[in-house]
């Protein structure tokens, strides 16, 4: 039997979108445990949450392209949030690793940028959620780089200026944000746990952003439905009446 016309379906299924943008951090956040796959997990059937990590970008690459990943024509209305996460990148030092380096000012400025854009392709602020780089763990990161003939090319001190950049820019412009520097430094603990290899997250670091995101998301999902009737509640001898709405 052929396949029904879209046009004859009662009306096609349009989920809600929930777009990651971020480098590395978020690129691999769909691994085995990663923040990515957890939020995804949660919001299976309700909302399509889409991995747009670029692993080594930083903003002054990621302003570049943003345009060419979240436009109107990609049914932004319907993206219930967009998190904007960059910093681990643009904190690199300059004399060390200029390539990726973004001064903090600049820094700063992109990320403003980047909300502007999204507004003007209709994702307000409310809509917007920064993530701040985590903090660093020089001892560990430092034995990743000279692994690779390289000298420490980033300092802890350093990426929390570039935190506190991050959490002033969503102060100013109105979106939410989550300061993971100073969320996982709390109190003095040790926050070595949360990194893989000091500075990508580990499977603890994983859950704890997923925690974090998932504080602001909850209310904004709680209302969306769970598209399509659960197996058991098909009516195996009229499928089209469950499935399409259609009279039998």
């Amino acid at each position: 039997m052929a396949l029904p016309e879209a046009g004859a379906c009662s009306r096609l299924l349009l989920r809600p979108r929930i777009v990651l943008f971020g480098d590395s951090i978020t690129e691999f956040s769909f691994q085995e445990n990663g923040w990515g796959a957890s939020v995804a997990h949660r919001l299976a059937r309700k909302c399509d949450v889409l991995n747009r990590g670029l692993s080594g970008y930083n903003t002054r690459w990621a302003k570049i392209v943003l345009p060419r990943l979240i436009y109107k024509e990609s049914n932004a209305k319907n993206t219930i949030a967009v998190t904007v996460f960059f910093g681990a990148n643009d904190s690199a030092l300059k004399d060390v690793n200029p390539k990726q380096h973004v001064p903090l000012d600049e820094y700063a400025d992109n990320l403003k940028s980047m909300i502007q854009y999204l507004k003007s392709v209709d994702i307000p602020e409310d809509k917007i959620i920064l993530v701040t780089p985590p903090p660093l763990h020089e001892m560990t990161w430092e034995k990743e780089c000279i692994a690779k003939g390289e000298k420490l090319n980033r300092f802890n001190s350093t990426t929390g200026e570039y935190a506190n950049a991050c959490v002033k820019v969503a102060r100013d412009c109105g979106t939410d944000v989550i300061d993971l520097w100073t969320l996982m430094q709390k109190n003095n603990q040790g926050f070595s746990c949360y990194l893989l290899d000091g500075l990508h997250l580990s499977g603890e670091g994983n859950n704890f952003l997923a925690n974090q995101l998932w504080s602001l998301l909850e209310q904004r999902t709680s209302t969306l439905p769970v598209q399509l009737p659960y197996w058991r509640d098909v009516d195996h001898l009229h499928p089209e009446a469950s499935l399409l709405g259609e009279s039998s």
